[in-house]
């Protein structure tokens, strides 16, 4: 019903919003996320978001390092659908890509409104992927995240299909139409699932931060890429 194949010359703004800020995801990342083609461009049929080390200075706040992060938000917004994204994943200490899904609600209440982890990765951990949702009752910040993880040593070296499956009654995660992970609807109310709102997708890049620098930033490795060779939504 909805599907981004990256196959123009340029961003599909009817599609995507690029953020720009420098607050640092509200976890401590060490990027400023800007809109600009260094960052956040179509190249060779794929979407390339780009980490870079170089100072920036966006809103008074200083960065050492740039990237991207996507939103669809007020664009498209979905409750109940398959997620299907084919990725090649940066690597090295201190990156940290994700995707993922965030309620459209206004204001967002976080993590009162829920966030779903399609696929994150930190570079200090390589191939290992993880996905994961955020609620109240269930989030990292008290330790209770629902979460699972799955071993792909290639994902930096190789595309995967990365995707979730949210009926009303229970959310899959799977690699390369494998499944790894299956949560049932859990019981509590809003605290406990949330995850009958509205939801849009999030694409972004981070460096560092409260889990992905827990091991230090390698200040070699830059530049680094997150590519994303399509976006489909049933």
């Amino acid at each position: 019903m909805w599907a981004d194949e990256f196959d123009g010359p340029k961003l599909d703004f009817n599609k995507w919003a690029v953020e720009e800020n420098a607050h640092g995801g509200g976890n401590n990342e060490l990027q400023a996320f800007v809109d600009r083609p260094e960052n956040v461009r179509i190249e060779n049929g794929h979407l390339i978001i780009e980490a870079r080390r170089e100072p920036f200075t966006l809103a008074g706040q200083t960065r050492q390092f740039t990237s991207g992060r996507l939103r669809t938000k007020h664009r498209a917004d979905w409750t109940y659908c398959r997620v299907e994204v084919r990725a090649k994943l940066p690597r090295g200490r201190g990156i940290w890509p994700a995707i993922w899904m965030l309620a459209s609600t206004t204001p967002l209440r976080w993590p009162d409104d829920g966030e779903i982890d399609i696929m994150e990765q930190v570079g200090f951990d390589p191939g290992i992927i993880h996905g994961t949702i955020h609620c109240k009752k269930y989030n990292h910040i008290i330790g209770t995240q629902k979460a699972a993880t799955r071993q792909v040593p290639d994902c930096s070296d190789k595309f995967h299909v990365y995707s979730f499956e949210w009926t009303r009654d229970k959310m899959t995660w799977a690699i390369d139409g494998k499944e790894y992970y299956t949560l049932p609807r859990l019981e509590g109310g809003y605290e406990a699932w949330p995850f009958d709102n509205q939801m849009h997708l999030l694409l972004n890049l981070a460096v560092g931060g409260n889990w992905g620098g827990q091991k230090g930033v390698d200040e070699s490795i830059w530049p680094q890429s997150l590519e994303v060779d399509y976006v489909r939504v049933y």
